[in-house]
Parts: structure tokens; sequence; C-alpha cells
């Protein structure tokens, strides 16, 4: 009798990119129709940075994506211009109406399922989104490690975070419109 030998899993280090839209729920009851319509108008304009930065979309999930960038250099940059031009379509938008992304960076070993991802990076991204503040990027030591010196924006060091699921703390940085608020790590000029 032959013995089957086991399937070898699929795996690679990837820069993983979690977004979602701060509040979507409360501006579906605003205004299901609208929220919907622009929400599409914003996605045809950020699914094509995606592609501009050598991402690719997994999956999206309502006001979700899930992004995998070979580079995590490009993810970042992805990340920081895609809050730019969310910043530039806002303009003129009341407050309350505003869409504003929460972006969660990782760089991490995946599993690779078909065309999706998963696994341990994949999770660290998306817990790192959800406590990301409305506008803002939440990433990684891993990622941080990597583009501290060549991506030019200021982190922020939350320091130790204990996030939801995962078995171990996990070091985290902002990026974004509150990255002042706290003490600021510069990377070096």
């Amino acid at each position: 009798m032959e013995q089957e030998q086991p399937v070898r899993v699929g795996r690679r280090l990837a820069a993983i990119v979690a977004a979602d839209v701060a509040g979507y729920s409360r501006l579906m009851g605003l205004d299901e129709v609208g929220t919907a319509r622009a929400l599409r108008e914003h996605r045809a304009v950020t699914d094509a940075l995606v592609a501009k930065h050598g991402g690719r979309i997994v999956k999206t999930t309502g006001d979700g994506v899930l992004l995998e960038f070979p580079s995590i250099v490009d993810a970042v940059e992805y990340a920081v211009a895609m809050l730019a031009v969310m910043a530039e379509r806002n303009t003129g938008v009341p407050e309350d109406r505003r869409m504003l992304f929460r972006i969660g960076i990782n760089l991490g070993d995946i599993l690779i399922e078909g065309d999706d991802i998963l696994g341990d990076g994949v999770n660290i991204a998306a817990r790192l989104e959800g406590i990301a503040e409305p506008g803002c990027i939440c990433l990684s030591s891993s990622a941080y490690e990597q583009v501290r010196s060549k991506v030019p924006v200021d982190f922020t060091d939350l320091g130790e975070q204990t996030l939801k699921n995962i078995a171990r703390p996990i070091r985290a940085y902002a990026v974004g419109l509150s990255a002042n608020a706290h003490q600021t790590a510069r990377p070096p000029t």
C-alpha cells in the first residue's frame, strides 16, 4: 500500500495591506445609495493606485480590501498615496459624510490558497487596520524596520499592542494625519 505524501502548503513573504472605511455602517445609514456610489467612485481611483505601485487586489469585502505587494516600500508608498488621494477627494465634503480609510500594513509570511492569501501575516495586517485611526496607517515593526529610511514620512511609535486573537504583542507604528500627535520617530535624512 502506497503512503500519501502530505501536500506542501505554498508560502511566501509578502507585504500585506488591509484597509476599510471607518464608520461605513453609519454612512450607509445616512444614505445607502449615495454611500455605495461614492465608495465605487473612490475605489476606481484607489484600485488604479494598487496597480501603479505593483500590488494586487486579493479580495474586497464591502467597504474593505485586502492587498498584496511584493515590496513593503511599494505597499507603504501606495497607502500614503491612497490617503492623499482620499484627502483630496474629501475636500468640500461635509465632515460627517467623508470616507476615511483605516489601513493596516504588515510584512510577513503568508499561506497561498489559489488566488487567496491567509495566515498570521494577513491576520496581523487586518488587526492593525482595526486599531488605525480614521485617515491613518498603522504598520507592524517588521514593516517599519524595512521602510523607516526609505519612505519620506513621519512615524509614531505606538509601542507594543495587544491585538485581538494574536498570541503575542505586536509593536506598531502610525503614519498619517494623527501621527504627529505623539512622539515622532523621523527617518534619517
